[in-house]
């Protein structure tokens, strides 16, 4: 093979982050903002995918607010949730509160997620040392040793090697790194599933983002603008039953639970436009290996309640970035160090777990067609600490991170001609 064809089918970063979901976008920026030389893969030509969370938390927004960034960041569309709680009947139970929380913004942002991960995008593109590449597949990790150190991606160049000091994996929860790298999962027994679908906005549904609970039934509605998007929980495995009784029956089951969709809910037509999600929660048992550090779903897959997947995934790549930008850019990061990110992170989502498991258990319990929970909907709606608590665990978490490195991107310290070689050989200018 030429000299010309071995550069080009072989790149070099000091970090590489697979997955462009919002902790590998995060990450990016974030370390090539601290000066380190960063590439992220991303297989999808652009972001914009259906089924990803929509929720901007108030502790994202105080990060955006760290970066600079708050003010340009609310010029783009979003609809803000003050409170949050759910509907029986013609009945609104408030079951949480942002409006006291201890952040500048006290509310909830609903933005959809492609418009958030372009924004990122292109607050990074400022910094020299950052690079995403779209359409680039990661199919499989390379070793040396019993160390990690690179990728193989499939692009639209063809096949490429890419070498890292760090590889971080921020691909999802059906992680190819993780799954090559042979990485141990623990998963919990998950209860629902998720039935996805949209619907145009009635004019007789112009309040903000609730849910609807009625007969044991579940759905919820997100204002992306112009139309709902619904997600109904079912329980695991129900799907192919509900499609056996007939589209007629589905429509009518999401009227009863939400009545203000009523007038809407003729506009299905065809179970193409139902898609399902299989809900999933589990953890690794070890986020790293010698090389390799998984954060995000790829680390801690979440059920959709309160949307905190997203949320805990930005605070793993801050967390990330602050205890390893100085390493990478000293190109010395150790096990050890890797291990720290666990550490920091672990009992947060361990907590945050154990609090979504109990919340699926209850609702098995709680939400039969017999059940009547509106008494206990009304004591907890009418009890304001409980709400401002929730409020804080939906909107902070637990251990919410800050930035803490500084912006060195735009004159980064070292020998700035080697770099610009590296960046012409790898064709990414």
């Amino acid at each position: 093979m030429s000299e010309s064809a071995q550069t080009e089918s072989r790149w070099e970063a000091t970090c590489c982050v697979v997955g462009g979901g919002p902790a590998g976008m995060m990450l990016g920026y974030l370390l090539a903002r601290a000066g380190v030389d960063v590439i992220v893969l991303e297989k999808h030509a652009d972001f914009f995918r259906d089924f990803r969370g929509d929720t901007i938390h108030p502790s994202t927004l105080d990060l955006m607010a760290e970066l600079g960034l708050l003010e340009e960041f609310l010029r783009l569309p979003h609809t803000r949730v003050l409170q949050g709680g759910v509907v029986i009947g013609e009945k609104t139970f408030n079951l949480l509160d942002f409006r006291h929380l201890p952040t500048r913004c006290k509310f909830m942002a609903m933005m959809p997620q492609w418009d958030f991960l372009n924004f990122i995008a292109t607050q990074a593109k400022r910094y020299p040392m950052f690079h995403l590449q779209m359409n680039a597949e990661v199919t499989d990790v390379r070793q040396r040793g019993n160390k990690i150190v690179g990728v193989q991606a499939a692009t639209e160049q063809g096949e490429v090697e890419v070498l890292a000091d760090l590889i971080v994996a921020c691909d999802g929860r059906h992680s190819t790194v993780r799954r090559q790298a042979g990485m141990s999962v623990r998963q919990f027994g998950v209860t629902i599933d998720v039935l996805w679908f949209r619907l145009p906005k009635g004019a007789d549904m112009q309040q903000p983002t609730l849910g609807y609970l009625r007969d044991g039934r579940i759905l919820i509605t997100i204002d992306r603008g112009d139309y709902w998007q619904c997600a109904s929980i079912i329980p695991k495995g129900e799907f192919e039953e509900i499609k056996a009784q007939g589209l007629k029956a589905f429509r009518e089951r999401i009227a009863r639970t939400a009545p203000v969709l009523r007038s809407v809910v003729n506009e299905l037509t065809d179970w193409e436009q139902v898609k399902l999600l299989s809900v999933r929660m589990d953890r690794l048992n070890q986020w790293y290996k010698p090389g390799l550090l998984c954060i995000g779903d790829c680390a801690h897959a979440m059920s959709p309640a309160g949307g905190v997947g997203v949320n805990y995934a930005i605070q793993d790549a801050v967390a990330t970035a602050n205890l390893l930008a100085a390493k990478l850019r000293q190109g010395d990061v150790c096990l050890a160090d890797l291990r720290r990110v666990q550490r920091r992170r672990e009992w947060p989502v361990r907590l945050m777990q154990a609090m979504q498991a109990a919340q699926m258990a209850t609702y098995g319990r709680a939400y039969r067609p017999d059940a009547d929970p509106q008494r206990i909907l009304e004591l907890f709606s009418a009890f304001a600490p409980f709400k401002r608590l929730f409020g804080r665990v939906v909107g902070l978490g637990f251990r919410r991170e800050h930035v803490r490195i500084p912006d060195l991107g735009a004159a980064t310290p070292g020998d700035t001609s080697e770099r610009e070689q590296r960046h012409r050989a790898n064709n990414w200018d």
